[in-house]
Order: structure tokens, then C-alpha cells, then sequence
């Protein structure tokens, strides 16, 4: 038999297939040379997809934060950095997420006279058309130079406080919230989150300078529609501050200053406030408000075509404030939610209530949850409810109101808000697209 050898002399794994295309070739020369020079906005749209895939998340911000809009790009940028990434609170906008969460981490984690301003300060141009809304839970005090010898008394005095007043003026909000055009938002909450065993109250100061500075910084933002203010030991000097800068501001609807240490003078400047502003929530949950507070702020629903939402959980108004508030509510149109839950309210409270609820035509919603109605009170409230239309929820949970009295209370609101479900599905109010 005769074999013949076939001798392949080229190379077998060489194929045209694996030679790079030019467009290829140019577009690995402009993703590895970006930061000098930026050229995306000159490619078509199909070549700065092909970049943007390509593009390091570690680029400096002021390379990418004006030039780079696709969110691919900045969805990779907040996945690498954050654990937990719901781009739902954030308009759908991973690059809005991404400058948010980065700026509020600068923030929270600055120490007055030892991190550089500019740190801030600089990313401003980089951040301002993408910044609506900013949560700082956390502001940190200046670092203590000349430390205080440890006393060895281990009670907190009075004393240790004033020191320690110089030492807690925080980052001031001015510079930067005035200088973001867009921003609607504004949650804050002057703590430590993570102090440890260096625990002081002194940490949780949210001092005159802290409020004087805020305060001036708020009347400038002119497009702040949320402002929330908690958990900050807010006193009545400071409130009457804030209130003051805020009378006649243009676009604030929601003030939240629940868990604060708010008392009767506080609540009268809030209560001004009510009158002279197009605010529609105010939550003042977890305060010491009594009744001359409530009797100020009931002044301010009189007074009010706005508000549509009140929260007074958790102060003291008892009855001469929630009689006054009754009353308020008997001219006012636009309160539509009322929190008196744990007020030491009784039967006269309710007494007021029971012609609210014959009179108003507003209210859909009042907690009286926690407070001493007891039997009369619930009597009382059930003769009003006998031919209201509009109230859909009515908290009367340890109250004391005999159990016969609440399940008739309870079904009367419950085909209240039956009619008003069915007349929405007879009228919905969503045009059709």
C-alpha cells in the first residue's frame, strides 16, 4: 500500500476572525486613554455604548461626572460601592443615587478643622444638576485638641456640657445646600451613630451656631419641599429660629421634627408658621407641646387653607389642648389627618370631637390612640359619627371606650370607607393614557 504525507505549513489556531477590527482597535485606545481625554460626546451612539462598558469605576469624578450620563455606567458604580442599592428612592436614576449617597457620606464622616472643606467644596460642579435629595444621619464634632482631664465623678454635670459646647459646632449645611439647585429633600439628624464606649451627650448637641447657620442656609433653598429635622434635641430657641426663616417660603410642604425636645414656646412659632406658609405636614411626634402649644397651633388651623396633616403623638396636650384643636377644627377645611395618640385626653376632648365629626367634612383620618376617652368619651363620639360620610379611619385602641360602642364606631367608619372605595372605582381619577 502506498501512504502519501500531507505537510500543513500554516498555522493552524490563525484565522482572519481574530484580527481586530479598526473601530475595536480605536475604541481600546480611547477607553485606556479617558482621563486625558475624554472624547465620548464625539462618538456615535452605538461606539460610546462600547466605551461606557468599558470605563473603570475608579476614573475620577471630575472625568466622568459631567461627561458620562449612561446609567449602565453609574449602576456598576453604585453596585461596587454599596451592599444594598434600590434605585426606586432615587426618581429610577442610578447617576441621581450615586451623588446623593456619595455626597451624603462625605458629610456624614467630616470633622470640623481636620477634614479639608474643599473636599466638599469640589464636588459641587460635579454633583449640583443630580443632588435632590441629601439624608445626613450622622454629624461628627471637632476633634478635642487640649482633652479635658477625666473627672472622677461619674455623673454628667451641667458643667461638662457647657465645656463641651465649644467642642461640638458641626459641619455647617450653608456652603453646600445653597449651592444645590434641584435639592427638595432634607433629612438630618445631629448624633453619632456609632460612638461606642466614647458615648457623651455632648455628641448630640445641635448647638445656636449648628441653627443659626441651618436656619439661613434653609431660606436660600429656594425649591425645599421636605425638610425633617429629628432626633437632634431641638429646643424652643432653636425652633424659633428655624420657624422664622421658614415664614413665606416658597415650596416647603412636609416639616418633620419629631423626637426633639419641642415645648409650648416652640409650638407657638410653629403655629405662626401654619399661617404663613403653603405647609402641608407637620409632625411634631415626640415632644413635650402642652396645651398653651396646642392652643398656639389649634390658632395656626384656623388660620390655615393649607395643612392636611397634623401629628401630636406622644406630648401633653391633655383636654384644654385637645378641646382647642377640637374647636379649630370646626372652621378649618384642610386638615384631612389628625395624631393625638398618648395626650392624656378624656371625655371633654371628646365631647368637642363629637360636633367635628357632625360639622367637618374633611377629616378622613384621627388617632386618639393611648388616651382615657373612656365609656362617655366613646358615647360621644359615636353620636357624632351618625351621619359622617367622609371619616375612613378612627384609632380608638386603649381608650378605654366600651367594646359595644368601638364595633359600632368601627362599622360606621368601615362603610365610610367602602363608599369611598367604590366611588373610586365608579370615577377613578388617573386619566386614561
Amino acid at each position: 500500500s502506498f501512504y502519501t504525507r500531507r505537510c500543513i505549513t500554516e498555522d493552524p489556531s490563525w484565522s482572519l476572525v481574530t484580527v481586530p477590527h479598526l473601530t475595536e482597535l480605536c475604541i481600546q485606545h480611547i477607553v485606556h486613554n479617558f482621563e486625558k481625554n475624554p472624547i465620548l460626546n464625539y462618538l456615535l451612539p452605538e461606539h460610546q455604548r462600547r466605551v461606557v462598558d468599558r470605563l473603570s469605576t475608579s476614573l475620577p469624578l471630575t472625568v466622568t461626572a459631567n461627561i458620562v450620563s449612561h446609567e449602565d455606567y453609574w449602576k456598576r458604580c453604585c453596585i461596587e460601592r454599596w451592599q444594598v442599592c434600590d434605585v426606586s428612592n432615587y426618581g429610577d436614576s442610578w447617576k441621581r443615587m450615586f451623588f446623593e449617597r456619595h455626597l451624603e457620606n462625605i458629610v456624614k464622616f467630616f470633622i470640623p478643622n481636620t477634614t479639608d472643606p474643599k473636599q466638599v467644596l469640589e464636588l459641587i460642579p460635579l454633583c449640583q444638576g443630580y443632588v435632590r435629595k441629601l439624608e445626613v444621619n450622622q454629624f461628627l464634632p471637632p476633634l478635642r485638641v487640649d482633652q479635658k482631664e477625666e473627672s472622677n465623678d461619674p455623673d454628667d454635670t451641667e458643667e461638662d456640657a457647657d465645656f463641651s459646647e465649644a467642642y461640638t459646632h458641626h459641619y455647617s449645611l450653608k456652603n453646600l445646600i445653597t449651592a444645590l439647585p434641584h435639592l427638595e429633600e432634607l433629612h438630618l439628624t445631629y448624633g453619632v451613630k456609632s460612638c461606642g464606649m466614647n458615648f457623651e451627650w455632648s455628641l448630640f448637641n445641635f448647638t445656636e451656631q449648628d441653627c443659626s447657620s441651618l436656619a439661613a442656609a434653609l431660606k436660600k433653598c429656594h425649591n425645599l419641599k421636605v425638610f425633617k429635622l429629628t432626633r437632634s434635641k431641638v429646643d424652643d430657641d432653636k425652633i424659633k429660629v428655624l420657624a422664622r426663616n421658614l415664614l413665606d417660603h416658597p415650596c416647603l410642604l412636609e416639616l418633620d421634627l419629631s423626637h426633639n425636645l419641642i415645648k409650648d414656646n416652640g409650638a407657638q412659632a410653629l403655629g405662626k408658621l401654619i399661617s404663613h406658609s403653603r405647609l402641608e405636614t407637620l409632625d411634631l411626634c415626640n415632644n413635650q407641646i402642652r396645651h398653651l402649644g396646642a392652643q398656639a397651633l389649634a390658632q395656626g388651623l384656623a388660620e390655615s387653607s393649607t395643612l392636611t396633616s397634623l401629628n401630636l403623638r406622644l406630648n401633653f396636650v391633655e383636654d384644654k389642648g385637645g378641646e382647642a384643636i377640637g374647636h379649630a377644627l370646626l372652621t378649618n377645611t384642610s386638615l384631612k389627618s389628625l395624631h393625638l395618640g398618648s395626650n392624656n385626653l378624656s371625655e371633654p376632648t371628646a365631647a368637642v370631637f363629637s360636633q367635628v365629626l357632625a360639622q367637618n367634612t374633611t377629616l378622613t383620618s384621627i388617632n386618639f390612640s393611648c388616651n382615657h376617652l373612656g365609656l362617655g368619651g366613646g358615647k360621644q363620639l359615636l353620636e357624632g359619627l351618625a351621619n359622617n360620610k367622609t371619616l375612613t379611619e378612627l384609632d380608638l385602641r386603649h381608650t378605654e371606650v366600651e367594646q359595644e360602642t368601638d364595633f359600632l364606631i368601627h362599622q360606621i367608619v368601615w362603610a365610610n370607607r367602602e363608599a369611598v372605595r367604590l366611588g373610586s372605582l365608579q370615577h377613578p381619577t388617573t386619566e386614561p393614557l
